[in-house]
């Protein structure tokens, strides 16, 4: 475990993951501290699968601790060290925001459905079919609010056939799974979960000519924040929604959570110019 701070003056909230150095988590949170004038801080530090059960425990010695966030690939694997009210695992089978109150238990959540949905909603989408490329923490939070949002027609495009439709199963959705090299089915929504396209990954690079002229293709990737994919996507003449919206709009929800304060997102484009130059 690397912490970026080992010693923090302020109440404190962080994310972790495997790798971290690319999280532009820091640089949201504290951005909206500063607008705020809240005396925290907000960190990121580097914490691999084995150190997972040392990382918590420590931290619960810690009473300056609020919480973390928690990105690839230990959205499912923290499941197994905290509590969980909401019944968050069942649901979506994923965590992203951990929570701390002094003196009790591990509280862990998932901001990333609400996040996910928030650029959508946003821009009065109202599609009844998608399609989600990849299986891991953040595409269950996604299925699970496209089928709370009624979208009937789900399909999850994966190498392992046995993944995918263990997502379906575990959210209860009768969708299909098909394999990485099949023609996009015509939907109206196109997901990429996967890390395919980040900084240091494969691009991913689908034909997107079945989809129809009014689809979105919606690529959670923001390092870099111009995909192959949406770059192909706006060649064709879609609507696209970028990484950095479902980054902002889960951090947001988190931020509440951690220093109990609404996130100022009058300041969002700003926030996004930030971001962009960082």
């Amino acid at each position: 475990m690397t912490d970026s701070n080992t010693e923090s003056p302020l109440p404190y909230a962080e994310v972790i993951g495997d790798p971290i150095a690319h999280s532009k988590s820091p640089l949201i949170h504290n951005f909206w501290l500063e607008k705020l004038g809240i005396e925290a801080e907000y960190r990121k530090t580097h914490v691999r699968h084995a150190e997972l059960a040392a990382y918590f425990l420590k931290r619960r010695a810690d009473p300056d601790w609020l919480g973390c966030n928690v990105t690839i690939p230990h959205k499912v694997a923290v499941m197994d060290y905290v509590s969980d009210p909401a019944e968050v695992g069942r649901l979506i089978g994923a965590m992203n925001t951990i929570a701390c109150e002094t003196g009790g238990p591990l509280i862990g959540t998932n901001t990333d459905a609400g996040g996910f949905l928030a650029p959508l909603q946003a821009m009065g989408w109202k599609g009844k079919s998608a399609l989600i490329v990849g299986a891991g923490g953040a595409a269950c939070a996604i299925l699970y609010a496209l089928a709370q949002s009624g979208v009937t027609d789900i399909s999850i495009m994966v190498r392992s056939a046995e993944k995918g439709q263990a997502l379906l199963d575990r959210a209860g959705v009768k969708g299909r799974v098909i394999g990485m090299d099949a023609p996009l089915p015509p939907v109206d929504l196109l997901v990429n979960s996967s890390p395919l396209g980040m900084t240091g990954q494969p691009p991913l690079r689908l034909d997107l000519a079945p989809l129809p002229e009014d689809a979105v293709v919606y690529d959670i990737v923001y390092a870099p924040l111009d995909t192959q994919l949406l770059l192909d996507a706006r060649a064709r003449g879609l609507r696209t929604i970028d990484g950095l919206e479902m980054l902002i709009g889960q951090a947001a929800l988190a931020f509440d959570i951690f220093f109990d304060a609404e996130a100022p997102r009058e300041h969002d484009a700003e926030l996004r110019a930030l971001l962009t130059a960082a």
